[in-house]
């Protein structure tokens, strides 16, 4: 019987090669060789037999595949997901180490587990730790099943006798089928596709717990998220008890759900109250404190930027920002230098999104400009006061997304006073009778409806 093979190929070029190498002889790269299976050759015996072919079908004569879902028992994961658990489905979770994966998989398995048979692989933990981590979140899960394993083989057996299975880590589970050692781009491009091939042809939904790099992305390579079904990211700093739980990818629903969830003592919670967990009690007091709407998936918060700015003790000014992209503030900082004349060159500036919330949407522009403003004017900006915007480099304020749905939130916790840019005041007209609309074109009108000349 021919046996199965291994090569290395290069991730770049394609280069095969029947040993690892540090450089690619094709295309001069280091450490780009992964190791891939090879499937062995057909036997002498078979290579007479007739072929089959796959033949196509007209969309008019496909029949409709009902989806049957599931409730995972928490809403908020439940409406990332598109309305529930698809039967037979991969969903991938990742995040920071100790944001809460394990603990939102494990309460999703607890609920499960009353209906239905869960499998939980614990690759990472010895299952007398998955049993203290369930008694430290006080959850009946008696029926759930736990098995630690790290060799997909060995557990193919239970993983094949269970509804939902959940993998905790696909970084730490290894087959047998490659020489490198678990957590390698191979094996976990191998993993992958051997859980997905059990999906499909047996209807077992998995879970799948992902590490991240430093930079934030899934390690492995990126085949495993085009493998998924569902790609979920936990975003969050360790040290907040509030997380985001947003899809970056999902067959079966919208990418733009996203989900609030609070970290407890007794496990990982949704939250559907969210309007005023952003804010701090004393904005309005203290200068380089705005207020923004962020859209942030189909869900409007409202989210507090905090400036500090000191005169720098070394030749060149520091930048620090939480929350917002870096490059981002960088060219904002210019952007209020050389068009409305502040003088930012010699202060260090320091930037947080309160919270831990990320804000990745261009229209937190003008609010970032409107904090600099206030930190360096020494002048704080009224606690009843929203701005959004994006900015461009002319200094001029582009219209952006969602404009009436942002000033909605606005008008429901509680703001008098909206800036926003000057081309999406047309559509925002049915609120000029219940608060306030500043229309701007530049980011120097935003600074003297704010601060006057």
């Amino acid at each position: 019987m021919p046996k199965n093979t291994t090569q290395f190929v290069c991730a770049e070029c394609g280069y095969a090669s029947p040993k690892w190498l540090g450089r690619c002889p094709g295309c001069g790269k280091y450490g780009t060789l992964a190791e891939e299976a090879v499937a062995p050759a057909p036997s002498p015996k078979n290579k007479g037999t007739l072929r089959t072919f796959s033949h196509a079908t007209p969309l008019a004569q496909v029949q409709y595949e009902k989806y049957e879902r599931i409730s995972s028992g928490s809403p908020e994961l439940d409406i990332v997901l598109g309305g529930g658990i698809v039967r037979g489905s991969l969903v991938l979770v990742g995040g920071d180490p100790g944001v809460g994966k394990s603990t939102l998989l494990t309460q999703v398995a607890a609920h499960l587990s009353k209906k239905h048979t869960v499998l939980y692989l614990s690759a990472e933990e010895s299952c007398s730790q998955v049993k203290l981590r369930c008694e430290r979140l006080k959850i009946d899960a008696g029926g759930l099943l736990l098995l630690n394993e790290t060799n997909l083989e060995n557990a193919e057996e239970a993983i094949l006798g269970a509804e939902y299975v959940v993998i905790d880590s696909i970084q730490a589970v290894y087959t047998d089928a490659l020489s490198s050692a678990a957590g390698s781009v191979g094996q976990v491009r191998e993993c992958a596709a051997r859980l997905m091939r059990i999906a499909k042809s047996r209807g077992i939904t998995f879970f799948i717990i992902g590490h991240v790099t430093k930079e934030g992305t899934l390690a492995g390579p990126k085949v495993l998220e085009h493998i998924m079904d569902a790609v979920l990211y936990f975003e969050g700093e360790r040290t907040e008890n509030f997380k985001i739980l947003r899809a970056v990818k999902n067959r079966f629903g919208s990418v733009q759900e996203v989900g609030v969830f609070e970290m407890t003592g007794e496990g990982i919670f949704g939250l559907t109250d969210y309007s005023s967990l952003f804010l701090s009690d004393s904005r309005g007091e203290a200068a380089g404190a705005v207020v923004t709407p962020s859209e942030t998936g189909n869900r409007c918060m409202m989210v507090e930027l905090q400036t500090l700015m000191c005169k720098t003790a070394y030749g060149l000014p520091r930048r620090m920002s939480l929350g917002v992209d870096f490059n981002r503030l960088v060219v904002l900082i210019a952007v209020l230098e050389k068009r409305c004349g502040l003088p930012l060159g010699t202060q260090d500036v320091y930037l947080n999104a309160m919270g831990g919330i990320r804000l990745s949407e261009p229209s937190a522009d003008l609010a970032v400009c409107a904090a600099l403003a206030s930190a360096e004017k020494m002048t704080p900006v009224e606690k009843d006061t929203a701005v959004f915007g994006e900015v461009g480099l002319t200094g001029e304020v582009r219209g952006v997304n969602f404009a009436e749905k942002r000033v909605n939130e606005c008008l429901k916790m509680g703001f008098k006073r909206v800036i926003l840019p000057e081309k999406n005041v047309k559509s925002c007209e049915k609120f000029k009778d219940k608060l306030e609309l500043v229309p701007v074109r530049y980011v120097s009108d935003m600074i003297r409806a704010l601060f006057g000349k």
